[in-house]
């Protein structure tokens, strides 16, 4: 396991005082490492979890050649001759393979699903053909192909080939692709543990009298949120006051019991430093002033073997960087895959002014507009303390590190919140 200062010295420009945050997920995809130990779950019990082994094909999908629509199965080599008129010689249901042979001029009526009876590759739908007196039906000329509308065997997925890979965080539509295999249970890398608490004399917890100077704990609730969203164990140690002892008590029952610590508050510069002196004295700890807006002061480090993501103590910087940063390491940690963030392009709907030097998270609102294209617009007041405005946006609107003012009409990224938030 390699120290922070290992780290640091493998990434080129790394400045603490001035961290991008490209480099913020840099060094955090070299600091984390997935948990090891797995579990078998039943697939009701799979929905979000990892997938720990390659899942190998036990059967092919479909496992016989079928139909792809309701209608009528026939030899396609016929199609040759033009426009055709065959007899119906028997029909084919799904679940119950038709037995009998079929002759050159012959069809079989076939279902949705069903095996294709031996022989016969192409199906004609029904609402393209005609019914003739004599009960043959009639095929103009020019519409198929020859093997139209048949489903083939393992198109879908083929006997012993991996059907989905270690990595892959499951699904509804992986659920049910377990499911048609027949798996009943699948092997999934454990939950992550993560702990988290709030820190400050300032904060109160739900049920407590207000008091002046004193301010609800927002950040316990989105944080527990966002954690379930992403699928870890959620271990709540509540608030904890700036005292040295009840700071040391709550981080040596989070490093014990938890993969992952979170905390809130007590990073930045001018605020009590006992929750830092805490951090540097029972781990390996780096603080962080990172250009961006909002969310510039964060800690990260490890406590015991537990990685620990110290955030900013205002609400939507706490929001902002789980975001941007401790939930792709927390997917990391997990065991699965985790590709680069994807940004939806949408036209501005109004001037933004941004300097370039830092990555600007904005709170945004992505809507059609009249022309079908997507446009973005602000929630307006972007304050860190502005927790409306995060209920208000749908994604945040990206203004990266070399980015400038952004004017009216001008495409810009944005990170839609989709099911994170």
């Amino acid at each position: 396991m390699k120290t922070l200062a290992e780290i640091a010295a493998q990434l080129q420009g790394y400045d603490p005082q001035a961290l991008s945050a490209d480099g913020v997920g840099d060094f955090l995809a070299k600091l984390v490492l997935p948990v090891q130990e797995t579990e078998q779950v039943g697939v009701l019990e799979a929905l979000g979890r990892v997938l720990a082994r390659d899942l190998v094909s036990p059967i092919s999908v479909p496992p016989h050649d079928n139909s792809a629509m309701d209608g009528f199965a026939f030899d396609g080599a016929q199609l040759a001759s033009g426009a055709l008129q065959l007899e119906v010689v028997g029909t084919a249901l799904a679940g119950k393979a038709w037995q009998g042979e079929v002759q050159p001029g012959q069809c079989v009526k076939i279902m949705t699903g069903a095996i294709m009876p031996a022989g016969l590759d192409t199906v004609v739908p029904q609402e393209f053909t005609k019914t003739l007196d004599d009960g043959r039906i009639a095929i103009p000329a020019g519409l198929l192909q020859p093997g139209d509308n048949r489903r083939h065997k393992g198109e879908d997925l083929m006997e012993g080939r991996p059907a989905l890979l270690a990595g892959e965080r499951l699904g509804p539509a992986a659920c049910g692709l377990i499911a048609s295999l027949g798996i009943p249970r699948v092997e999934v890398f454990r939950r992550l543990r993560v702990a988290y608490f709030s820190t400050g004399d300032e904060i109160l917890s739900l049920g407590e009298p207000q008091r002046e100077g004193a301010v609800y704990d927002s950040n316990r609730y989105t944080v527990h949120g966002l954690l379930t969203r992403v699928g870890c164990e959620v271990i709540d140690l509540g608030v904890v006051r700036d005292e040295p002892a009840l700071l040391e008590q709550a981080f040596r029952d989070a490093a014990s019991r938890a993969d992952a610590i979170i905390t809130s508050g007590g990073v930045s510069v001018g605020e009590a430093d006992y929750t830092k002196a805490m951090m540097k004295k029972l781990g390996d700890v780096a603080f962080w002033k990172i250009a961006m807006r909002p969310g510039r002061p964060m800690a990260v480090g490890r406590i015991g073997e537990s990685v620990l993501f110290g955030l900013p103590g205002n609400p939507v910087a706490v929001m902002v960087t789980f975001l941007a940063f401790v939930r792709p390491a927390l997917l990391r940690m997990m065991g699965a895959r985790v590709e680069p963030q994807l940004y939806l392009k949408a036209r501005s709907a109004e001037a933004m002014r941004k300097k370039p030097g830092r990555t600007e998270y904005q709170r945004g609102t992505v809507t059609r507009a009249a022309d079908g294209g997507l446009e973005v617009r602000t929630t307006g007041n972007q304050g860190s303390g502005v927790l409306s405005s995060m209920v208000q946006a749908n994604g945040l609107i990206v203004l990266h590190h070399g980015q400038g003012n952004v004017g009216v009409g001008e495409l810009v990224d944005v990170m839609m919140f989709d099911g994170a938030m």
